[in-house]
């Protein structure tokens, strides 16, 4: 089930996975609408990467996660904070009260629902006009180092798919059906420093590493130590992303 493929992974999703770039957030609040005052559900919320910054933006947020170990890391972070609330729930079914919130977002996540069944929950759980917004961190896939990364995971990462897993190599009109065909697209430069601890670490949060008890993951660190090796500079290797966002109605 997709909502177990983070089990065992969370200490390291919540360590070495990237976040979001500033000019993304001043896009949400300084033109989506994003305020204070507005209720934000981000559904499959992880560890609340995307989480963290509304939070700082002051609005209240239902972090939305079906996933135990992530929960309990949602836990930690956000404990005792008053403008934020955990829900054990999956996207197709929060429990939310009817119209509810004023926007929706979903970080690194929508490619596990169920399209239908998440877009009839988002129409129950919006107030009227409310708006989703799907995001993604990508990397760039015209980048060498990227083109060597991917070739180490498709060997080493048994459910890889490169260029179309998770957001990354979709086109806007894949997004046609579930927001009606009206899309506001967005891309911001991210560009992530990485250390060999956290490049490495990054890669065993994946849905696709072997977890590090698998007779894969020693091998899969060994190459990917050598490429970091080849591409570091001053001990610090730089993995160009794309921070991309689709925003509209449903």
């Amino acid at each position: 089930m997709n909502t177990e493929k983070f089990t065992g992974k969370a200490d390291n999703y919540e360590k070495y996975r990237p976040s979001y770039p500033k000019e993304f957030l001043d896009y949400l609040y300084g033109e989506v609408g994003f305020f204070g005052e507005k209720t934000i559900a981000d559904i499959g919320a992880g560890t609340g990467k995307l989480t963290e910054l509304l939070l700082q933006r002051k609005s209240f947020v239902y972090a939305v996660e079906p996933n135990a170990d992530m929960r309990e890391k949602l836990t930690e972070k956000f404990s005792g904070i008053s403008n934020f609330s955990i829900v054990s729930a999956p996207a197709e079914s929060t429990e939310l009260p009817a119209q509810s919130v004023d926007f929706i977002t979903v970080a690194q996540a929508f490619h596990w629902f169920d399209a239908e069944k998440f877009k009839a929950e988002c129409r129950r759980i919006l107030k009227p006009g409310g708006k989703v917004v799907l995001v993604w961190n990508s990397r760039d896939e015209r980048s060498e180092i990227v083109k060597a990364y991917d070739e180490v995971c498709f060997k080493f990462g048994s459910a890889f798919k490169g260029a179309g897993s998770g957001g990354r190599g979709k086109k806007v009109d894949e997004y046609a059906d579930f927001y009606g065909g009206k899309i506001e697209h967005r891309v911001f430069d991210n560009i992530i420093p990485l250390t060999l601890e956290r490049f490495i670490g990054d890669v065993a949060s994946k849905s696709y590493a072997p977890n590090e008890n698998d007779a894969n993951f020693p091998p899969l660190k060994a190459a990917l130590t050598e490429l970091f090796e080849k591409y570091k500079e001053d001990n610090i290797l730089k993995m160009p992303f794309f921070t991309m966002s689709y925003l509209g109605e449903v």
